[in-house]
C-alpha cells in the first residue's frame, strides 16, 4: 500500500480501503500536497484497485475537512494559486471517476472544500455534532471543488443558493433532513456503522456495484429514455460473467455467493 504525507491509508478488511484525511493540527485543511495526493490516490484506483470494492472517507480528530489552506495561499502568487487549483481540479474529477463506491464518514467539521468532498463522494454517514458550511463566500472566493454542481443536486437548488450565498454554517441533523447526508451515527459509533454499511457492500458482487454506479452517475446528466439504454448496456455487460453465474446458482442452492470480480 503506498504511503502518503497528507493521507494515512488503512484497510481494516481486504475489500476496504480507509482513507483518513491526516493534517489534524490544522483541522485537514487541504494544502498543495493533499491537492496533489488525492489525485493520485484516486487514479491509481482507477488504474488499479486490487481487492478493494469500497473506499472510506473521513478525516483525523477532531475535524473532517476545514476546506482549503488559506495560509497557504496567502503566501503564493496568482499564477502558483491557479496552478495549484488546477491540480485540485483534476483530482476531483478523478475522484468522480473511481470505479468502486466512496462512503464519507464525517466525523467533525466540513467547510468548503470538506463540504465538497463530502457531496462527491457517493454517499455520506455523519457523527451528530458534524458541523458544514459552503463557507466560500466569506473570504472573497465561491466554491471550485464541483460544490455548485453537487450541492443543489444534493438538496435543491432554492436550498443550495441560500446555504452558498450565506455560507452559514448547519448542523448535521440539517444536513441529514437536506438529503446532503444519508445517516447521522451517534458519537463514537460513526466509523462503526460506516464499517457496516461497507461491509455489506464488499459482500455484493463488485463488478454489478461498479455498473450500477456508472449507470446511477449517468442518471443525473441523461434523460429517462436515454439513461434506461444507458442502464440496458451496462447491464448487459454483466450477463456473461462469473459472477452473474455465481449469484444464481447461490440463489438456487441457497447458499451464501462467492463472488471474484470476473
Amino acid at each position: 500500500m503506498e504511503t502518503f504525507t497528507t493521507l494515512k491509508l488503512e484497510q481494516p478488511h481486504e475489500n476496504i480501503l480507509v482513507v483518513t484525511l491526516n493534517r489534524p493540527n490544522v483541522r485537514n485543511a487541504i494544502n498543495s500536497v493533499m491537492m496533489n495526493e488525492l489525485g493520485k490516490l484516486w487514479r491509481g484506483v482507477f488504474v488499479d484497485h486490487g481487492k478493494i470494492r469500497c473506499i472510506i472517507l473521513t478525516g483525523a480528530s477532531p475535524a473532517f475537512c476545514a476546506g482549503a489552506d488559506l495560509k497557504e495561499r496567502n503566501t503564493i502568487t496568482l499564477s502558483a494559486w491557479k496552478k495549484q487549483h488546477a491540480v485540485f481540479e483534476q483530482a476531483m474529477l478523478a475522484m468522480l471517476d473511481c470505479p468502486v463506491p466512496i462512503i464519507a464518514a464525517v466525523n467533525g467539521a466540513a467547510f468548503g472544500g470538506g463540504l465538497e468532498l463530502t457531496l462527491a463522494s457517493d454517499f455520506s454517514y455523519a457523527d451528530k455534532t458534524a458541523t458544514f458550511s459552503q463557507s466560500e463566500v466569506k473570504v472573497g472566493l465561491m466554491p471550485g471543488a464541483l460544490g455548485t454542481q453537487h450541492l443543489p443536486r444534493a438538496c435543491g437548488i432554492k436550498r443550495a443558493k441560500e446555504l452558498t450565498f450565506t455560507g452559514a454554517i448547519f448542523t448535521a441533523e440539517e444536513a441529514y433532513q437536506w438529503g446532503i447526508i444519508n445517516k447521522l451515527c451517534e458519537r463514537g459509533k460513526l466509523m462503526d456503522e460506516v464499517m457496516a454499511t461497507a461491509k455489506i457492500i464488499v459482500a455484493n458482487a463488485p463488478l454489478a456495484v461498479k455498473q450500477a454506479k456508472k449507470a446511477l452517475n449517468m442518471s443525473q446528466h441523461l434523460d429517462v429514455k436515454t439513461g434506461f439504454f444507458y442502464e440496458i448496456e451496462a447491464y448487459n455487460q454483466l450477463l456473461l460473467t462469473k459472477d452473474c453465474s455465481e449469484g444464481i446458482c447461490a440463489f438456487n442452492e441457497k447458499r451464501d455467493p462467492v463472488f471474484v470480480g470476473e
